[in-house]
């Protein structure tokens, strides 16, 4: 298998680089243990039967929010706040994986039986069975909550690759399965799924940075004065994610296409906002890429992407307005490019980023269909194989949260990149001039001040 490039490989890894050391030292720090505890990422399972699969589907989803992933503070955190924070993990967790097996249950039999969404429905069962044993008790005391911790780092790795594997599955099926139906499941599967990693990822991140499990290792990754809380930022700068991806994908243009064009950030370059980093990389990502792709395509390289960042302190006023007339009107003011007066430091609730190309538009019949899961694009054959990691290093353009894999040609950018944005309150709009260009809107909501 050919070796990425070294310039790309550092950008994936600076990509994931905080989150992965949290992971690395967690199992670092796990390997002291006593011979009669489980291994880390290997927890005990137990049987589960179908009837308590739908009593546990029957219950409704909580509506995850930011305001819930740092509700339990700053880091470090006491014994107790980490013992609040593992239960209010274990209360939300059993509940998400069975409501997803309730639904692949739902799907044709001749669907389920295909390899990839056998597969995804056996990890799905895993990890149910992993945290049935912890759901009817609370955790009390540091062995039960690094134990359950080494349980959530599992369920992270056992469904790090659930999005690729369910698109070559749903490809494969698609003789048996409407589009529509495809759809529908994805639209549900993956917004859950957001939240489901999520929250195992904050907890996992708590539990690292807080007092109670700090050791030699740990205490190199804490940092009294770090603007995380978990894996939210609350001060993330949006123009320092979108030089970092802009680097990102300039290189993949270039190497793909030999030139690559400019951008130009615009507007309210300080503004700051609690958000995850990693969402905001992938939807950026994505964003960027058909920019960049769109502009070089139709010849017009030298002319530069504008991206514009304005700041909104209070999102909820315009939460009745069409978000295609929202966006816009948010932009309004910034085209010179000239910073707002209202400029801080401090977070506030809102963002809006427009990117902006010359790449000639979306033509007619394909606008009414770029928020639909696609699956014709690629041959059967073209479809990277995600199992033996055969992925060529032009479509290393990863996934937030972990997948590596490339989804390119598979028509999940755009609609997924919307869902992580209207998971905490935020959207996606575009405006197509077929024959000139494209501008899309990214709004952001955040938390204000934290």
């Amino acid at each position: 298998m050919a070796q990425r490039p070294a310039v790309l490989q550092s950008r994936l890894l600076r990509a994931r680089c905080s989150f992965k050391t949290f992971l690395r030292c967690y199992v670092i720090s796990s390997t002291e243990i006593k011979p009669n505890q489980p291994r880390p990422h290997q927890p005990t399972a137990i049987d589960i039967s179908d009837d308590r699969v739908a009593r546990l589907a029957s219950k409704p989803l909580h509506s995850l929010s930011l305001a819930d992933l740092v509700r339990h503070g700053r880091p470090p955190l006491s014994a107790d706040a980490l013992f609040s924070s593992a239960n209010f993990t274990l209360s939300l967790l059993p509940v998400r994986l069975a409501h997803r097996l309730q639904a692949l249950r739902n799907l044709p039999f001749i669907v389920v039986s295909n390899p990839h969404i056998a597969r995804i429905y056996s990890n799905y069962v895993h990890s149910l069975s992993t945290l049935l044993p912890y759901h009817e008790r609370q955790i009390t005391n540091l062995e039960d909550e690094t134990q359950f911790t080494e349980v959530m780092a599992d369920l992270v790795q056992t469904h790090s690759n659930t999005i690729p594997i369910l698109a070559r599955g749903f490809l494969e099926c698609r003789k048996y399965i409407s589009p529509s139906d495809v759809t529908t499941f994805l639209d549900e599967h993956l917004r859950t799924r957001i939240g489901t990693r999520l929250i195992a990822e904050q907890h996992i991140a708590l539990h690292l940075s807080s007092h109670p499990h700090n050791n030699r290792t740990n205490r190199r990754i804490q940092n009294a004065s770090s603007s995380y809380i978990g894996v939210i930022d609350t001060a993330l700068r949006p123009a320092e994610i979108i030089r970092h991806c802009e680097s990102f994908v300039s290189e993949i243009c270039e190497l793909k296409y030999g030139v690559r064009p400019t951008v130009v950030i615009k507007g309210e370059f300080n503004t700051t906002l609690a958000h995850v980093p990693t969402h905001l990389e992938y939807i950026l990502t994505e964003l960027l890429k058909n920019a960049f792709r769109a502009t070089v395509e139709n010849g017009m390289e030298r002319e530069p992407i504008e991206i514009t960042i304005a700041a909104s302190s209070d999102t909820q006023s315009n939460s009745d307005q069409a978000v295609s007339d929202v966006l816009p009107q948010a932009i309004e003011g910034y085209g010179n490019g000239s910073p707002s007066a209202s400029n801080s430091n401090s977070p506030i609730s809102g963002v809006t980023i427009r990117i902006r190309d010359r790449g000639g538009g979306i033509s007619p019949e394909n606008l009414p269909n770029i928020w639909a899961y696609s699956f014709t694009t690629f041959a059967e054959d073209d479809i990277p194989d995600v199992q033996n990691g055969k992925i060529d290093a032009l479509n290393t353009i990863s996934g937030a949260g972990g997948d590596s894999s490339s989804l390119a040609g598979l028509g999940y950018g755009l609609p997924l990149g919307r869902a992580y944005a209207q998971h905490f309150g935020g959207d996606i709009a575009v405006q197509s001039l077929w024959g000139w260009g494209t501008d899309v809107y990214l709004k952001l909501r955040g938390l204000g001040k934290i």
